[in-house]
């Protein structure tokens, strides 16, 4: 039972909605149909894909963790170390039969989607690659988990990606994972300074990397102006994290840990994002 504990709290349950919702959400509105894709599909984002991406990520950042006191509750779990390997294999095998279903009912542009977010999942934190420690890339990488499953989903499904209409949506949900990322960061520039570990944060500095993530809210806003109404009525889900983030534009290194404040605020705050989103799916399917 206390792997069992250890293995639910590193694969973040707080989080699981962020990835499960863009695939399933995606599939019906597109499809309109509930089968047997979307059932694997949602299970599949919903826990072995979270576990991958935290697993690997407790494991591979144990020491850091240990210095971190964000780490042991609902910003990120403190895996013992005596379940490491466990830890591994698990969030591996558990993915496996997900996996080859998925890759039975794709063809080869979904395939390869569905092999560069899986890719980018274990590259983020796994040694040698460690997407995590290099600037700007950290960001891109950590939205990708997120908006993978969007695109996938849009793959699987035939839709074309490169009309305006939904390239603005991808590049939306994009800039969105960007900006929390960065503004997340923000809060560890000095323990992760002190650790020497690399982030957009400690490259660029606490105030323009807040500067930074505003920018890509708000330009994340405008890009839902392109999709068809009611579809453009998601962009006021910008407005409250651009309210959150005003408070640490001139935030300095010296002070960063004050953006934790903002940054437990942004996870509930998903949760509303992720409300908007669906009542505007719900009246866009009628």
């Amino acid at each position: 039972m206390s792997a069992i504990k250890q293995l639910f709290w590193s694969s973040r349950p707080v989080s699981w909605i962020n990835t499960a919702f863009p695939f399933a959400a995606t599939y019906i509105f597109v499809t309109h149909r509930i089968d047997l894709t979307l059932v694997i599909g949602t299970i599949f984002f919903l826990i072995p894909y979270n576990l991958l991406m935290y697993g690997i990520n407790d494991v591979f950042d144990y020491e850091s963790d240990l210095r971190n006191p964000r780490k042991g509750g609902i910003e990120g779990a403190l895996l013992d170390k005596k379940y490491h390997k466990l830890t591994i294999w698990t969030s591996v095998l558990l993915c496996l039969p997900f996996l080859a279903y998925l890759y039975f009912v794709s063809d080869l542009q979904s395939s390869f989607w569905l092999s560069l977010f899986v890719f980018t999942v274990i590259a983020y934190s796994a040694p040698v690659l460690r997407f995590k420690e290099r600037a700007f890339l950290d960001s891109l990488t950590s939205s990708s988990h997120f908006f993978g499953p969007m695109v996938y989903a849009l793959s699987l499904t035939k839709v074309d990606m490169t009309s305006r209409e939904t390239l603005s949506c991808i590049l939306a949900f994009t800039l969105w994972g960007i900006a929390s990322h960065a503004f997340g960061a923000v809060q560890d520039v000095q323990a992760d300074r002190e650790a020497k570990i690399s982030s957009i944060a400690t490259v660029i500095g606490a105030k323009a990397t807040v500067r930074f993530a505003f920018a890509c809210y708000l330009i994340a806003g405008i890009l839902m102006l392109n999709t068809p109404f009611p579809g453009s009525l998601a962009g006021i889900a910008a407005i409250p994290y651009l309210f959150i983030l005003s408070p640490f534009l001139n935030i300095t290194d010296s002070d960063c840990e004050k953006a934790n404040a903002g940054w437990r605020k942004f996870i509930w705050l998903n949760f509303f994002a992720g409300f908007v989103v669906t009542m505007l799916l719900i009246w866009a399917s009628f």
